[in-house]
């Protein structure tokens, strides 16, 4: 088994396409990708996807594999990475990444709760999608992250902010005249959720309309939140998307807030354990301040059970852009 093979079976199974996978990811001809996606499945020893009308579909032990073949990558370049930082000079530096769009919010706390050191500390900052964060992490690029709790990613998280969802739709919509939206009204709308790469929204929103009795079927599904509300824009259809969506909303979208007790998706900070910086530390010492800076009290503001945890199920939070 190659290591090629574990970055084409991650990108089918995120793509959920073989052609998506081979033109859009990788730039392969697809009978190309389907032959080592037969290779690996011939050294496993078992079928990690399988075909279906909507394209690929992971069998039971394809989404065993998927955790493991991410984290494998991830462990393979943090270990290229490690060995050129160490043989580069020690500096006093801090990389955050934010997930796109909740830098806006969360960037000036952290600079606040950091201000008496930031003259000696060289800060740089960037933004992307939550699971890319977690890689990034992992692999030793970021030292902190504003993200999602991603079950896939060996890392430490503490939750501080528990975000609503809210439905997205078009400004003409004829559910933009209520002031709430009951889940029941999601049905028979074009629905658009998270994809396979946006593992923790997907399973908010699933686990949420099966305790609410709806078997509503994803027909798009979007890897990040300006991608949901183009389509929602262009399709006419509904979704459900963290309540921080509001800030960056075009005139043509609009947001309403569901009926009765809305899923609510945490946003944590989250960290390598093995990363041994001690501008990491301090800022990690000081991250009860940025929560109470954020909420206005004293205590914790998200609850109990909202401290540091690297136990695999924990970090599922509630289980996603």
């Amino acid at each position: 088994m190659e290591l090629r093979h574990l970055r084409y079976f991650i990108a089918v199974a995120e793509e959920g396409s073989l052609t998506l996978a081979a033109g859009k990811r990788l730039h392969t001809a697809q009978p190309s990708l389907s032959r080592q996606i037969r290779d690996l499945e011939h050294e496993v020893g078992v079928q990690l996807m399988s075909r279906s009308v909507r394209g690929i579909d992971l069998t039971a032990a394809g989404k065993a594999f998927l955790d493991h073949a991410r984290l494998a990558l991830a462990q393979v370049d943090a270990a290229a990475d490690a060995a050129r930082k160490a043989a580069q000079p020690i500096r006093k530096t801090l990389a955050i990444g934010f997930q796109t769009g909740h830098e806006m919010n969360w960037l000036p706390r952290a600079m606040h709760v950091l201000r008496d050191e930031l003259t000696n500390i060289q800060v740089t900052i960037s933004s992307d999608y939550s699971p890319d964060l977690a890689e990034a992490l992992v692999r030793g690029r970021l030292d902190v992250a504003f993200l999602r709790a991603e079950p896939a990613f060996d890392l430490c998280y503490r939750v501080v902010d528990h975000e609503p969802l809210i439905v997205l739709m078009p400004a003409d919509h004829r559910l933009a005249s209520r002031d709430a939206v009951h889940p029941r009204e999601l049905v028979g709308e074009i629905f658009i959720g998270g994809s396979n790469k946006a593992t923790v929204l997907r399973a908010v929103t699933e686990d949420y309309l099966r305790r609410s009795g709806l078997d509503i079927k994803l027909d798009y599904g979007v890897d990040n939140l300006a991608m949901a509300m183009s389509l929602v824009a262009s399709t006419g259809g509904l979704s459900l998307m963290p309540a921080y969506a509001r800030n960056l909303l075009p005139r043509s979208v609009v947001s309403r807030p569901l009926e009765g007790e809305a899923p609510t998706i945490d946003l944590v900070v989250g960290y390598n354990k093995a990363n041994a910086s001690p501008t990491l530390k301090l800022f990690l010492s000081r991250v009860d301040a940025l929560i109470d800076r954020a909420s206005g009290t004293s205590g914790d503001p998200v609850g109990e059970g909202g401290g540091w945890s690297n136990d695999r199920y924990a970090r599922q939070t509630d289980h996603l852009p």
